[in-house]
C-alpha cells in the first residue's frame, strides 16, 4: 500500500511536469489545449488567509439539497406531562475526509456542532430552536429546489408548533407525530406502536424551481456528482483500449424533473433511468471540455471530490494531447483512474 501510494505521488508529479512542459514550450501547436474558463461570476466560497472558507449561500443550498436532512426526534421522557420529548434536528453526515466542508458550513452559519458519527463519518448537527432559526432564515431566502423542499416545509411547521409550546400538550404532540410520519422515512416501528391512530400530516406539493445560480449546481455536485474515467477494451482492436470521460449526477426518480432541467441548464448531456433512480450523464468529450470542466475550474469544489475533478481534468488534457491513443498514455491514465472516487487514498 505504501509503495502504491508513493508510485502514485511520483507519477502525478511526472504528469504535471509533462503537461506544463508541453504547454509552456508549445510542444503541441496544432492540438493546443483550448479549455475556456472565463466567467463573470465570483467563486462559490471565499478563502481567508488562515485557510478558512466561507460558503456562498447558493452553494450551501445546493449541498443541502444533496446531503442535508431535516428531521424530528421524538422520544420518551417521563419528566414531561405528555411523557414524550420532541427535538427538531438539522443534520448532514459525511465521510471524515470531507470534514473541511462541514467546518466551512459551521463557520459560515455560526451555529452547529460537528461530532463523530461512525467509524469513518462525522455529522454536523443543529438542534436548538435559536440556532435553527439561522437555518430557517437561510432556506427562506435561498430555497431548496429538489423534493427535499417538502421535508423542509414540514420541518418548519414543527418549529412553529414548538415555538408556540404546543409540543407540551398531547394535542400538539399528536400534530408533531403526524408531521413526522410524513417527513423523510416516516415513523419508526416503536413510534407506530405508540401512536397507532395517528393522522399523517399532508405532505406539501412542491413544484420544480429553476436553478438560479451556478453555485447551487456546484454545491449539489459536491454531494451527488461523479467524475468518471471509463476504460474499455476496444471493439475494433482487442489489443488496445478505448478511454472516455463521464460526468454524472444520480437522484431518486422523484427528482427526475430536476435532472431533465439540467439538460437545458447546461446545454448538454442525456437522461437515463433504472429502477428508482434517474441519472444525468455527459460523456461527449467536447461538452466535457467546453461546458463541464470550465464550471468547476472557475467555481472550485471544496471536498475530496475536488481531487477527483482534478484527476478527471488531467485525463482530459492527456486526451486532448492524444496520449490516450498510445500504450504509454493508456498506462498513465489507468494509474490515474486507480486512485479516483472510492479508490482514492487520503494522505
Amino acid at each position: 500500500m505504501v509503495k502504491r501510494s508513493l508510485d502514485i505521488i511520483l507519477y502525478k508529479i511526472s504528469i504535471f511536469n509533462l503537461l506544463t512542459f508541453r504547454k509552456n514550450n508549445n510542444f503541441i501547436k496544432n492540438n493546443k489545449v483550448t479549455f475556456n474558463y472565463s466567467t463573470k461570476i465570483s467563486p462559490e466560497y471565499n478563502k481567508q488567509d488562515n485557510n478558512s472558507y466561507y460558503l456562498h449561500p447558493y452553494y450551501i443550498t445546493g449541498f443541502v439539497d444533496a446531503e442535508g436532512c431535516f428531521t424530528t426526534s421524538i422520544f420518551i421522557d417521563e419528566r414531561r406531562v405528555t411523557k414524550w420529548q420532541v427535538k427538531p434536528i438539522f443534520k448532514i453526515s459525511l465521510h471524515n475526509k470531507d470534514r473541511k466542508i462541514l467546518e466551512a458550513l459551521q463557520r459560515t452559519w455560526g451555529v452547529g456542532n460537528i461530532h463523530k458519527h461512525g467509524k469513518d463519518s462525522i455529522e454536523f448537527r443543529v438542534s436548538s430552536i435559536k440556532n435553527l432559526k439561522v437555518i430557517i432564515n437561510h432556506f427562506d431566502q435561498y430555497p431548496l429546489i429538489t423534493k427535499k423542499l417538502a421535508d423542509y416545509l414540514l420541518f418548519k411547521q414543527s418549529i412553529v408548533l414548538i415555538e408556540k409550546k404546543e409540543h407540551l400538550t398531547m394535542e400538539g404532540l399528536l400534530k408533531l407525530v403526524g408531521i413526522k410520519s410524513t417527513l423523510n422515512w416516516g415513523l419508526s416501528d416503536k413510534l407506530k406502536q405508540s401512536f397507532s391512530n395517528i393522522i399523517p400530516a399532508e405532505r406539501p406539493e412542491v413544484k420544480l424551481s429553476e436553478i438560479k445560480d451556478i453555485r447551487w449546481l456546484v454545491g449539489f455536485v459536491e454531494g451527488e456528482g461523479c467524475f468518471l474515467v471509463v476504460i474499455q477494451k476496444s471493439k475494433s482492436n482487442k489489443k488496445t483500449y478505448d478511454i472516455s470521460l463521464r460526468f454524472t449526477i444520480t437522484q431518486h426518480n422523484r427528482d427526475s424533473e430536476l435532472l431533465l432541467n439540467l439538460l437545458n441548464y447546461l446545454g448538454c448531456g442525456k437522461h437515463s433511468s433504472s429502477r428508482n433512480e434517474v441519472t444525468f450523464i455527459t460523456s461527449s468529450f467536447s461538452d466535457i471540455k467546453n461546458k463541464i470542466i470550465p464550471i468547476f475550474d472557475k467555481y472550485p469544489l471544496l471536498g475530496t471530490k475536488k481531487e477527483d475533478f482534478e484527476d478527471f481534468k488531467k485525463v482530459a488534457e492527456l486526451m486532448e494531447l492524444k496520449d490516450h491513443l498510445t500504450e504509454e498514455g493508456i498506462k498513465n491514465i489507468t494509474l490515474i483512474k486507480s486512485n479516483m472516487n472510492s479508490k482514492r487514498i487520503s494522505y
